[in-house]
């Protein structure tokens, strides 16, 4: 029998299941999966069949990160440029493709997110924790930068004093702290984490598709424009939706008080 494939992928009741399967590592991950796990975002972003993601993990833990052994070996030093080049084509390109991707995207967090994981983590629309779930900046413990777009991601979710307590001590922050500080949206007890997530992300499948697309733009670029710029982006977002199947629907399901059938589009 052939292994398992390192990236387990599903589409049920337009929701596609994105899984990181490498449990042995604490599902650290390697370019492959990276690659995989970005060609998967963008097939759901652009697919019409898909109407929302959820990206998680088997075993223990969520994601331990970038599989550092996976790195090439170089005892000489690297050239000015490389390493610059290898992070903007490595993490931020797999945290631009959950950022960008038009789909909602829940994580659900079913163990250990440390470094590159909880950035990963982090980058989703919404966090749904297992109780027995934590969250690690590990950079620090290792002499290293955060990266994966950490210090970009931190202080807009939480603050930029919290944020540089978490990266500067690196100490192991539980899921039901990350709730309080606003990281994660729930926490469940672990056997209720696979149906905890399913209802959320099949509630978000039959929403208005195209509507949730443009809010996720909206509120993911207000943080970082002045008021003009967002005000003018909402009403162009409002402009594109009202032309859609869903905006119509809705309108019409309100006067017609009766319950709105959205078909993502």
């Amino acid at each position: 029998m052939p292994p398992a494939p390192p990236v387990l992928h599903a589409t049920e009741n337009n929701v596609s299941w994105i899984t990181l399967n490498r449990p042995e590592t604490l599902n650290a991950v390697t370019r492959d999966q990276r690659n995989r796990l970005i060609a998967l975002l963008e097939e759901a972003s652009s697919s019409p069949q898909t109407r929302a993601v959820v990206l998680t993990a088997t075993g223990r833990g969520f994601c331990a990160g970038a599989d550092l052994r996976d790195q090439p070996a170089s005892p000489a030093p690297r050239p000015t440029g490389d390493v610059s080049r290898t992070i903007r084509q490595g993490a931020q390109r797999l945290i631009a493709a959950v950022l960008d991707c038009e789909k909602p995207v829940i994580a659900a967090v079913n163990g250990t997110a440390a470094g590159l994981g909880a950035h990963l983590a982090f980058a989703c629309d919404l966090v749904v924790a297992a109780e027995s779930a934590r969250f690690i900046e590990v950079f620090v413990r290792r002499g290293l930068v955060p990266d994966g777009g950490g210090a970009h991601l931190l202080p807009r979710l939480i603050g930029p004093q919290r944020a540089k307590e978490l990266m500067f001590f690196g100490d192991a922050l539980p899921a039901a702290e990350a709730e309080r500080m606003g990281l994660v949206n729930k926490v469940v007890p672990d056997t209720e984490l696979p149906g905890t997530v399913r209802e959320w992300a099949e509630r978000l499948a039959a929403g208005p598709t195209r509507a949730l697309a443009l809010t996720k733009h909206l509120v993911n670029a207000s943080l970082c424009t002045d008021r003009a710029t967002a005000f003018a982006a909402e009403a162009t977002a409002q402009e594109l939706n009202m032309g859609t199947h869903d905006a119509r629907e809705g309108v019409a399901a309100f006067v017609e008080r009766r319950r709105p059938h959205f078909e993502g589009r």
